[in-house]
C-alpha cells in the first residue's frame, strides 16, 4: 500500500491547483502551396499562416481531482498539458500551477510535479531503469530515505523487481510504461499529468495501470490531469471530464452528466419469450441489436417510456432494461458538434 511519508502536509497545496484562465497557444506556420512553381515563389516570399492549437481556454481543477482531458487527435490535449507543465509558453491567457506560472520554470514547481507523455521515452534508453531512477533522485534531490521507501512501493505495485537491472530498450511497451510512471513519481508529485498512459498496452496492463493511478491519486491526494484515447480509463478513473476540439472547450462537468444532457437517445435492452418479426421492432425504434429474442431499440429521450410501455403491451417481453449510450459514442457526437457550449 502506498504510504505517503510523514513528510507529506495535505494543508501545503494551493486550492485550486490549476488554474487557466483564457488560455491560447498560437503557432505561426509556414503555408506551402502545391506545385513546383509554388514552391519556388516560396523561397522568395513564403507565407504564414496562424493555427490555433489552445484557443480561450479556461477551467480550474481542485486539490485531489482526477479529471479526464478528452478530445479527437489535434484537438490541442498534449499542447495544453506542455503548457501547464511548462514546456510552452502561452501566447495570450494564463495559466497557474501550485501558485506558480509554469513557464518560469522555477525548481520549487518543477520539483511538485510530473509529466508522463505516454509515446514519448523519458527514461535512458541505453541504461537499466534503475540508473534513470537514480538520476532523478539526484536531479530532484530526494533524500536518501526517502527515495528507498518510495521506489520499494513501486517495486512492489508496479512489480517492477525483475526490471530494474534491464536495458530500457529491451522492455516490452508495458514493462516501459510501467518504469515510466516509477521514474516520475519517485519525487512524490502532487500534480500528474499523463497523456495516453495506456496507449498501446494489452487489456492486462492497461488495468493494472488505471489501478495504480487511482492507488496513487487516492493515497497522495495528488491532483491529475489525464489524456486518453481509451474510454475505459475514463469511464474507470474519472468523475469530471475536460472536453476540447479544435483547441476550444465544449464541455467541463460531470461525466454522468456528459451523457444526460448530450445523449438524444436511450437504449432500450429487451428479451423475449418468442421471437417476433424484425419489422414489428423496428417500428417501435431504430433496431441496433437482434438476435431473434434478444435486441437493444435506440429511442429518443423525451419517449422512452412510451416506447417502453408499448413494447410491454404489445410484445411477449421476458427482461426488459432502459440504458444510457456509450459515453464514447456521445463524445464522439460531441466533436462533431458546433453548437455545444461549455457547461460547468
Amino acid at each position: 500500500m502506498l504510504d505517503p511519508g510523514p513528510e507529506y502536509n495535505p494543508s501545503m497545496a494551493e486550492s485550486p491547483v490549476i488554474v487557466v484562465d483564457r488560455l491560447s497557444k498560437v503557432y505561426r506556420v509556414q503555408k506551402k502551396e502545391p506545385g513546383l512553381v509554388a514552391s519556388i515563389r516560396g523561397l522568395v516570399r513564403r507565407a504564414y499562416v496562424d493555427v490555433r492549437a489552445v484557443d480561450d481556454v479556461s477551467f480550474t481543477i481542485e486539490r485531489g481531482e482526477l479529471i479526464g482531458f478528452l478530445g479527437p487527435n489535434g484537438a490541442g490535449k498534449t499542447t495544453a498539458l506542455k503548457v501547464l507543465a511548462g514546456l510552452l509558453h502561452p501566447t495570450s491567457g494564463q495559466a497557474r500551477v501550485l501558485g506558480h506560472e509554469p513557464f518560469k520554470r522555477e525548481r520549487v514547481f518543477q520539483r511538485r510535479f510530473s509529466l508522463v507523455l505516454g509515446q514519448k521515452n523519458q527514461l535512458w534508453w541505453d541504461l537499466p531503469a534503475i540508473e534513470s531512477f537514480l538520476l532523478n533522485k539526484e536531479i530532484y534531490g530526494v533524500p536518501e530515505r526517502e527515495f528507498r521507501a518510495t521506489l520499494d512501493e513501486l517495486v512492489d505495485l508496479l512489480e517492477l523487481a525483475p526490471l530494474l537491472g534491464v536495458q530500457v530498450r529491451k522492455l516490452s511497451l508495458g514493462e516501459r510504461m510501467k518504469c515510466e510512471l516509477a521514474g516520475a513519481l519517485l519525487h512524490r508529485p502532487e500534480v500528474l499529468f499523463l497523456d495516453e498512459p495506456t496507449i498501446g498496452l494489452d487489456v492486462v496492463m492497461q488495468q493494472k495501470i488505471r489501478e495504480f493511478i487511482l492507488a496513487y491519486n487516492r493515497c497522495y491526494a495528488a491532483t491529475i490531469l489525464l489524456t486518453s484515447h481509451y474510454m475505459d480509463d475514463v469511464k474507470a478513473l474519472c468523475d469530471r471530464v475536460i472536453v476540447i476540439n479544435q483547441g476550444r472547450l465544449i464541455y467541463d462537468g460531470g461525466l454522468a452528466d456528459l451523457v444526460q444532457q448530450y445523449a438524444d437517445d436511450k437504449l432500450l435492452q429487451f428479451e423475449l419469450e418468442r421471437p417476433v418479426p424484425r419489422e414489428a421492432l423496428a417500428e417501435l425504434g431504430e433496431l441496433t441489436l437482434w438476435e431473434g429474442q434478444k435486441g437493444a431499440l435506440r429511442v429518443p429521450r423525451a419517449e422512452i417510456s412510451a416506447r417502453a410501455a408499448r413494447l410491454l403491451a404489445e410484445f411477449p417481453v421476458r427482461d426488459l432494461a432502459i440504458q444510457e449510450p456509450d459515453v464514447e459514442e456521445v463524445i464522439r457526437e460531441l466533436f462533431g458538434s458546433s453548437e455545444v457550449g461549455a457547461h460547468g
